[in-house]
């Protein structure tokens, strides 16, 4: 591998990052409510991926255990997605993005008790160091963005979650079918919420089959293809020449483009404190700890959550 392939592919990663902090900013754009928005991005990145005839190839060669085990992931996965918007359109998009953050120290939680491997000691440490962040952000934040620090934690669980279960199915199959089972799988759930949402969490729900229209309809389709599947193929491309150690503190970065984008754009450090800045100082802190020492030196795996989420765990 050459230093020129290296650089190439470090600045294809930085430019998936900086699409995938899109997302949020997206996110505050599209003024439809957290339902109908995920599932209008689902049902295109599905729809493309359709037209794959490579995807029907490995719908066909897969095991019908992956493919059910794939779609129970993909229920985690709109969950997620419905969750993180639902934090953007309950606070904004710079408290969304700190929140998933937490995704990392979580992991370190949650991974364990769902492959019984035994508890790593520093893994809890740097749990128990985000603490202070996390009292911060949420003090940080005026009373009325509360429920998008809950929504966002949530959001942070489900990333936790499949994360860990995705890990455990990497070698199950091709990674754009994959992201096609999760995110079809995806889309069924979100229309069974549907009819429920109203009761379960009002300020999510919205209906789905009111075709958007004007810059939502334009803002949902940037949304799917260019900060959704573009990146995704650019990432598999990029992931061939770093390590993991070396990508995943790249993807660290998404929350800071996510935050300074959403301060240039909506200037949101008007809502915010010093408070909730040094809380993210914190928690990000203490994600890129966790990078620095696991800090393994091998190929980076596991590209098919490149798709399928906010907080993209790329390293093992």
């Amino acid at each position: 591998m050459s230093n020129r392939d290296t650089t190439r592919a470090l600045w294809q990663i930085h430019l998936c990052v900086l699409l995938w902090g899109f997302t949020a900013i997206l996110g505050k754009l599209i003024t439809l409510p957290a339902l109908p928005l995920v599932w209008w991005r689902m049902l295109i990145v599905v729809v493309a991926l359709a037209l794959l005839p490579r995807v029907w190839r490995g719908v066909r060669t897969m095991s019908p255990r992956h493919r059910w085990a794939y779609a129970g992931i993909g229920a985690l996965v709109a969950l997620h997605w419905l969750t993180f918007y639902g934090a953007i359109k309950l606070s904004n998009a710079s408290v969304a993005a700190t929140c998933i953050a937490f995704a990392t120290p979580m992991t370190a939680l949650v991974e364990p008790l769902l492959t019984r491997q035994r508890f790593q000691p520093r893994d809890l440490l740097l749990g128990l160091a985000s603490l202070p962040g996390i009292w911060l952000v949420v003090g940080g934040v005026p009373a009325g963005m509360h429920a998008g620090i809950v929504a966002g934690v949530v959001s942070a669980l489900f990333v936790a979650l499949f994360g860990t279960l995705n890990k455990r199915m990497v070698d199950g199959g091709d990674s754009l079918t994959v992201t096609a089972l999760e995110l079809g799988a995806g889309t069924i759930t979100l229309t069974l919420l549907a009819p429920v949402m109203p009761l379960l969490v009002p300020a999510f729900a919205g209906p789905l089959l009111l075709v958007p229209s004007g810059m939502d309809a334009f803002w949902l389709v940037v949304l799917a293809l260019a900060c959704t599947l573009f990146p995704f193929a650019l990432c598999l491309v990029a992931l061939r020449h770093l390590s993991a150690f070396t990508a995943q503190l790249s993807v660290n970065l998404e929350p800071i483009y996510a935050i300074v984008l959403a301060a240039i754009l909506f200037g949101e450090q008007q809502e915010l404190s010093g408070k909730f800045y040094a809380g993210v100082a914190i928690i990000l802190g203490v994600v890129f700890a966790q990078g620095l020492m696991a800090g393994r030196r091998k190929p980076a795996a596991h590209p098919e959550q490149a798709a399928v989420s906010e907080s993209h765990r790329i390293a093992d």
